[in-house]
């Protein structure tokens, strides 16, 4: 059995969770979301408790099991409380500036980089931070992904776009030889 698959899911006050042919609807405070399910899997949906289930005991369903579980459980997460995701400018002449819903980075070229928000994302800056923030998991993650892509750090000195929770490794300089 899979030890995150078969953990139920609590639903929270405020939320409504409904499954119907093959999709799973998720609606909070926050808004809404929808996944596909896999037709091997089976969602159950009781007083306060989903449950998921699955219909045989193939390799294919079984790595199924937990990812739909974590799944339907991201997005009762995401409809409550949201998620964040915060990405730092390092170095000289790496900057964001906010104008509207549009980010425009400025990070050495020779043009300016527009980045608009994608579905269900939006951008706060906090200095040299800029904070990622929705409802959808994927979609925050997906976001700061493709910001930090404009420039990622850099492996010799601290410029860059970076995760701020990202260690990045820095390699070692020239040595000199007398």
């Amino acid at each position: 059995m899979s030890r995150i698959g078969i953990l139920p899911v609590p639903i929270p006050s405020g939320v409504e969770v409904t499954f119907g042919d093959g999709v799973c609807h998720v609606k909070g405070p926050k808004g809404e979301l929808s996944e596909n399910i896999h037709s091997l899997m089976s969602v159950t949906i009781e007083a306060d408790v989903v449950t998921v289930s699955r219909s045989s005991n193939n390799k294919l369903a079984r790595s199924l099991h937990g990812l739909t579980r974590t799944l339907i459980a991201n997005m009762i997460q995401g409809v409550t409380q949201g998620y964040r995701k915060s990405v730092e400018f390092m170095g000289s002449g790496i900057t964001p500036d906010l104008q509207g819903t549009t980010l425009i980075i400025e990070a050495g070229f020779s043009h300016k980089v527009p980045m608009e928000a994608l579905e269900g994302t939006t951008f706060t800056r906090d200095g040299n931070i800029v904070h990622v923030d929705g409802i959808s998991k994927q979609q925050v993650g997906q976001q700061a992904a493709l910001i930090r892509r404009v420039r990622p750090p850099s492996g010799y000195r601290a410029q860059g776009i970076k995760y701020t929770d990202e260690q990045p490794k820095y390699k070692a300089g020239k040595a000199r030889t007398a």
